[in-house]
């Protein structure tokens, strides 16, 4: 877990997301790639009519985000030149998800950090949409970094599940990776049906145990409690400084972000969110 992708637009949101990552890793060897998107909406026929003869249309078109990129990074490797870190400036012309999809596969990314991109809509108050094109539609572990919260050592990670759903061992391995990275911190695991009536087999009915074995952990289950309100009491209640949770289908995504058809409640995370695939 050290060739890290960091998406920037430039905004204090992706700025605040890059600190945190840079924060999170100190001590370790790390390799960011840090990356720029021009949109196509964002195509100006003047680039390309300033440049030189020689220039292709598409360096013309990422002249001026390649000099922003470099200045934007140069403050970074200034701030963290004590670190044993390496960075590259990639600038790509693209739709997001495709730019951050042949960044993975080009740079055997792993592991995604961002910000939550602002708010364009009343759905995407919470996740811009960027975040969740990558969150629903890229195959790696996504780091989402709220707004202005700063790194803090991690001493206490919740996973969150919703009852019924498959645990995958395997699928684990990303937050075990980056558990090494702050001294293995304690893991709550977080068994949430909002839906039915307690069931008191509800967590040995699931084998978590083997999956967590040799980790620091212990269980809870809520039941009868929209998922929104379980997943932001219990982040307060036991000063939660990671939040993590699989993404297997897209109905689980909407009822945790937006709130079920039944509750109608939005979650807004309050810590780092780290987002696995099955």
């Amino acid at each position: 877990m050290n060739t890290i992708l960091l998406p920037t637009d430039f905004s204090e949101s992706s700025k605040n997301a890059i600190r945190y990552a840079l924060d999170f890793f100190k001590g370790h060897t790390c390799t960011f790639y840090i990356l720029n998107i021009q949109k196509t909406s964002e195509y100006v026929t003047a680039d390309v009519r300033s440049a030189s003869p020689k220039s292709s249309v598409y360096d013309a078109v990422l002249a001026d985000n390649k000099k922003e990129l470099s200045s934007f990074v140069d403050t970074f490797k200034k701030d963290y030149s004590s670190e044993d870190y390496t960075f590259h400036e990639k600038v790509d012309y693209d739709a997001f998800v495709d730019a951050i999809n042949q960044s993975i596969s080009l740079y055997s990314i792993d592991l995604i950090i961002m910000g939550t991109n602002g708010a364009t809509s009343a759905k995407e108050v919470l996740f811009g949409s960027n975040t969740l094109q990558v969150i629903r539609q890229v195959d790696c572990p996504v780091l989402v970094i709220p707004d202005n919260y700063s790194y803090k050592k991690i001493e206490s990670i919740l996973f969150s599940l919703h009852h019924g759903d498959i645990l995958k061992k395997e699928k684990l391995q990303p937050l075990f990776s980056l558990m090494v990275k702050q001294n293995q911190p304690h893991i709550n695991v977080l068994d949430i049906d909002d839906d039915a009536v307690a069931d008191p087999n509800l967590l040995e009915n699931r084998n978590l145990q083997d999956s967590f074995k040799g980790k620091k952990h212990s269980f809870h289950a809520l039941t009868g409690i929209p998922t929104p309100i379980a997943i932001n009491t219990f982040v307060q209640l036991f000063n939660i400084s990671l939040h993590t949770m699989f993404v297997e289908r897209e109905s689980f995504l909407e009822r945790f972000v937006f709130g079920s058809e039944t509750s109608k409640i939005s979650y807004q995370t309050r810590v780092p969110l780290l987002v696995l695939h099955q």
